[in-house]
This record gives C-alpha cells, sequence and structure tokens, in this order.
C-alpha cells in the first residue's frame, strides 16, 4: 500500500555536480519512468560549473579551427561500456570521435620506444616481437618469460601492483612498463597501489589459468571497434547533454553543510544557499573527504573509513607548435615515463595525433603530465618556472627548441583518490555503515574513470529508486 502522503512527490538530494552525480540524475529519471512513480530530486554542485573534472577548453586560432584542450579525461575506454551506453541514450550517437592513434611508447634511455605489438598492458602474447623490442634486456625478457613457470598464489589477501608484478614478472617489468602505465592510470605509487581494486583481472588471470601469459593469451579480445572514444568537440559533450535533459532541480554555487536525520526516517540537508531541503534519499558524490565530513555525526563510523582514503594531486599542461618546430613524427598517441629515467615529467600525450580536429592543420598540440608520485614537486612550481621545466624537457625528449604558440596548465590539488592496498575491504566497511537512504558515489570507490563513474551514477540511482519504490507502493 503507499505511504507516501499523496499531495508529495519522494525527493532525493544528489550532492555533487560532476559526471557522477549527473550521471545519478539521469538514471533516476529513467528508473522512475521504468517503475512507474513520481520523483523529484536536487543536484547541488559547490563551484560554478558542471562536469567536475570532465572539462573542455577551446583556444581560438584565427583563420583556422579552435584547438581543443581536456582539462581532466580526454578518453572513455570502451571495454568499460557504461560511458559510451549514456552517450547513445543521450542522443550522441553522430557526435562520437573514435581515438586516431593508440600506440604507446615508454621513454628508455631518454629516447621513446614503441611498446612491442602484442603488449596486452603488461603481458606479452606475441613471442618474436617481444623478443625484439629494445625495452628490455635479455635478462627481463627470460624473467617475463618464467611467468610460464612459476606456480600461482592461491590466496585471496590484497597485494600492491609492485608486489604482484615483480612476483609474476619482475623488476624491469615493474620499472619501465607498470609503474609509468598502470600506476599512472591511477596517479598511484606502485608500492602502495592496491592490484585488487585496480587491476583485479591480473590476479583473475594468475587463479584460473596458472599464468598471465597463458590466460592472457586464452581470452584476448577481437578488437573490431575503437577502444577510446571522445566526442567532436571534447569530453564536456556528454556533460553538456546531461545538463540539457535532466528534469530536476539543479543548483551551481550551492554547496551542503550537513545532514540531518528526521524523526520520520527523512533527511534534511542544509546547504550554502538554498536553505535546508528534505529528502527520502540522499546521494553523495562529493570527494571521500567531504562525504567524510558530511556524515561525521549521521554515520561517524563510515566517516571513519571514508577519511582515510588518501588524495593526491595531478597536473597537466597543453602546449602549442608549429608541426615544422617538433622534429618528432609524433606517430602515436604519445609517451609514459618511468622514474628511473629521473625526468621531471610524468608523460606526454601527443593530442594532435591521437585525436583528429583538435589542433588545426599544419600544429602539434602535446599534453604534459606532471605532479605524479616522482614528480610531486612539480605541482607547487610557479606557472614561469613550470613553463620553464617543461621546455627542457620538450627540448630534451623531442628536440623541440621554439617557443610555444600558447600554454595552458591545470592543477587538480587533492584531484585523485588513491587506491591503496585494502581500498575494497575499507570502502566496504564504510558503506556497511551508511544509514538507509544515503549513497556514496564517484571515483573514490570502485574507479576512476568517466565509465566507473558512470556505472555508480547508475547503479547509487537504481539502489535509490528501489527504496523509494517501496516505500511509495511502485505507483500501487
Amino acid at each position: 500500500m503507499n505511504t507516501q502522503p499523496a499531495d508529495r512527490a519522494p525527493h532525493v538530494v544528489i550532492a555533487g555536480g560532476g559526471i557522477t552525480g549527473l550521471s545519478a540524475g539521469w538514471y533516476l529519471q529513467q528508473e522512475a519512468a521504468r517503475r512507474g512513480i513520481s520523483l523529484d530530486y536536487n543536484i547541488l554542485e559547490q563551484s560554478p560549473r558542471w562536469g567536475g573534472k570532465v572539462r573542455t577548453e577551446q583556444v581560438e586560432s584565427p583563420g583556422h579551427a579552435p584547438f581543443i584542450l581536456e582539462a581532466g579525461a580526454d578518453a572513455f575506454i570502451t571495454r568499460k561500456p557504461w560511458a559510451l551506453e549514456l552517450a547513445r541514450d543521450l542522443g550522441l550517437d553522430e557526435r562520437i570521435l573514435p581515438v586516431s592513434q593508440t600506440r604507446t611508447f615508454v621513454l628508455h634511455g631518454g629516447r621513446p620506444v614503441p611498446l612491442p605489438d602484442g603488449l596486452q598492458l603488461l603481458v606479452p602474447t606475441r613471442l618474436m616481437p617481444f623478443l625484439r623490442s629494445p625495452l628490455f634486456s635479455l635478462r627481463g625478457k627470460l624473467r617475463t618469460g618464467l611467468d610460464w613457470l612459476i606456480p600461482p598464489r592461491r590466496s585471496d589477501e590484497d597485494e600492491t601492483l609492485a608486489s604482484f608484478v615483480r612476483r609474476r614478472l619482475g623488476a624491469e617489468m615493474l620499472d619501465r612498463l607498470a609503474e609509468p602505465l598502470l600506476g599512472g592510470v591511477y596517479n598511484g605509487d606502485p608500492e602502495r597501489q592496491s592490484i585488487a581494486a585496480t587491476f583485479p583481472q591480473f590476479p583473475a588471470l594468475e587463479r584460473q589459468y596458472g599464468s598471465l601469459i597463458r590466460g592472457m593469451r586464452a581470452t584476448q579480445p577481437e578488437r573490431s571497434a575503437s577502444p577510446f572514444i571522445s566526442f567532436e568537440t571534447g569530453a564536456q559533450e556528454i556533460v553538456g547533454a546531461l545538463v540539457t535533459q535532466l528534469r530536476g532541480s539543479l543548483q551551481l554555487n550551492t554547496a551542503v553543510r550537513c545532514i540531518e536525520r528526521l524523526p520520520d526516517q527523512r533527511y534534511r540537508v542544509l546547504t550554502t544557499s538554498e536553505g535546508a531541503l528534505e529528502a527520502d534519499a540522499v546521494i553523495l558524490t562529493t570527494p571521500a573527504y567531504v562525504t567524510a565530513k558530511l556524515l561525521h555525526d549521521l554515520a561517524p563510523a563510515a566517516a571513519q573509513h571514508l577519511s582515510a582514503i588518501r588524495y593526491a594531486g595531478i597536473g597537466t599542461a597543453y602546449f602549442a607548435f608549429r608541426r615544422e618546430h617538433v622534429p618528432h613524427p609524433l606517430d602515436g598517441a604519445g609517451v609514459v615515463i618511468p622514474g628511473s629515467e629521473r625526468r621531471r615529467i610524468d608523460g606526454v600525450t601527443w593530442t594532435s595525433s591521437k585525436w583528429s580536429g583538435r589542433a588545426p592543420s599544419g600544429y602539434a598540440l602535446l599534453r604534459v603530465f606532471f605532479g605524479g608520485p616522482r614528480t610531486r614537486d612539480t605541482l607547487k612550481l610557479e606557472e614561469a618556472e613550470l613553463v620553464a621545466v617543461v621546455r627542457d624537457e620538450l627540448q630534451a625528449i623531442f628536440g623541440i627548441s621554439a617557443p610555444p604558440l600558447f600554454h595552458r596548465i591545470y592543477r587538480w590539488e587533492d584531484g585523485y583518490p588513491q587506491y591503496d592496498i585494502g581500498h575494497l575491504e575499507r570502502v566496504a566497511a564504510a558503506e556497511r555503515a551508511l544509514p538507509a537512504g544515503v549513497v556514496a558515489a564517484g571515483s573514490a570507490y570502485h574507479g576512476v574513470g568517466v565509465p566507473d563513474c558512470v556505472r555508480q551514477g547508475r547503479e547509487a540511482a537504481e539502489k535509490v529508486a528501489a527504496m523509494v519504490g517501496e516505500r511509495v507502493g511502485e505507483g500501487v
């Protein structure tokens, strides 16, 4: 029987207007329609713009198409289908842009060296290209080959990425690939990064096949579609489409101050500009340290677990050049840089090669990453000093001596959650301690990528809609 007052639809408050919060709003709409219930929601974002770390900037070029720059993610991986599915639901099919280049280089001895063909993340699936590659010594190649013979670890206990790679593939593979490539995805230190939380497919292959090489060769998927996508004018397109099609109340420059439990088991959400909102459920997509503060009185055990999730900063800088001033062919997606190379940057994406339409014809657009685990000091540099450091590195690595046509720098202080060993247990404990009707979602919990955040927004919406549906009797 419907226990909801006839004159009031259930109400949900979503804290955070990044991709997770916006996705949660979208899927609340879909779930309410599917269940035949009326449902209202607010999305509250403390900043003056939607999208969180999904942010695109266009730099005009007189007489040419603009340069397109991403402050955050520049690609959505299609192996995790949730962002692609959302884009299609939003009617963005004709706007989807497949990646043009996926070939990755690794800086080795000061020079960019391509990954050997057949290398799947860390795992060589083709023998001869791996044996011919100058990236690894003969000893390193033989050590990697021992993966065929090393018995699998039977324990389900979490392990660091560094420990796992050393054990299965050797220290050289950790240094040359795992640290810059897999650690780089999470902006993490492999000596602290949880393998179970970040790359669970590797322990799964070890358990099932006894060898990563054997398992990867047995499960290697057929690739017919682009492994990465974006949109014609940048990742911000998916944010714009969401905001346009959301029917709830959306407020910028509005933060949640605290959450109180009401006697009827609903919630009062106090905000900085909207006063108090009463809600049947609350979805928190704020960073874990913000969520912990909001839950300090309401759910102290959950807050304690969430406050243990570390964050680190990251930075990215774009430099544009005339193409003739860049001696390197830029024949790939970019280069990652191991810490052992002792450079002051972490990697470079060759944006104008990786994507079509990101720079006018005759120009090169490079995206430099800095501030990772091995280069944290660069995050604190003043802009002029940082520009000098990056220019020195671009000259040393690619031979670029010309001044850039322009540059843009973006810094995300405390912008990256760190998936340290034990992360899954920490998150599970926090989720168990949340009161009924409160859901936490976002990059701090079950994946940092945009597809992961879309999935978490969807799951949060489905959970809340199911709870509200039971309360109102599913439209009865």
